[in-house]
C-alpha cells in the first residue's frame, strides 16, 4: 500500500526539496544534488513514486525526462501544515502560534512582534 503524500520518506523529502530548489531536474541532476545519494536506478524509482502520489510530474526534452514539482510550493507548504496542526496540535491554530513562539521567543525583535500583530488584526478584520 502506498504512502499518502503526507507522508515521505527522508529521500522523497529530498527530492522535492531539490526540485523546489531548482524547479526542475532530470534524475541525473537530482542524483548528484542528493547527500550520500542511493544508486541512480533508486533515484529513478523515488521519482516515480512520487508521481503515483500526484507530488511530481515530467516532461519530455530532448529524449530525457524532466521532473517539475505538481503543486506550487505554496500549496504543498499548505497542505503539509494543515497535516502537521491536525496530527500535532489537534487542530488548534492557538497551539501552533505558541509552539513558535516557545521556539523562536528570543529571536523575535520588536519589529517581528509588530508584524505579526498587523497580521493577527488584519485576520480577525477578514473573518468578520
Amino acid at each position: 500500500m502506498a504512502r499518502s503524500d503526507n507522508q515521505l520518506t527522508k529521500r522523497e523529502r529530498q527530492i522535492m526539496d531539490i526540485l523546489y530548489r531548482l524547479a526542475e531536474a532530470s534524475a541525473g541532476d537530482i542524483h548528484s544534488a542528493l547527500p550520500d545519494p542511493p544508486t541512480y536506478s533508486t533515484v529513478r524509482k523515488l521519482l516515480s513514486i512520487l508521481e503515483e502520489k500526484g507530488l511530481v510530474r515530467h516532461i519530455e526534452r530532448d529524449r530525457r525526462y524532466v521532473y517539475l514539482p505538481a503543486r506550487p510550493k505554496r500549496e504543498a507548504r499548505r497542505i503539509a501544515l494543515k497535516h502537521l496542526v491536525e496530527t500535532f496540535f489537534e487542530n488548534s491554530t492557538e497551539g501552533v502560534v505558541a509552539a513558535l513562539m516557545d521556539m523562536s521567543a528570543g529571536k523575535l525583535s520588536d519589529e517581528d512582534f509588530t508584524r505579526l500583530t498587523r497580521l493577527i488584526e488584519q485576520k480577525r478584520k477578514e473573518r468578520v
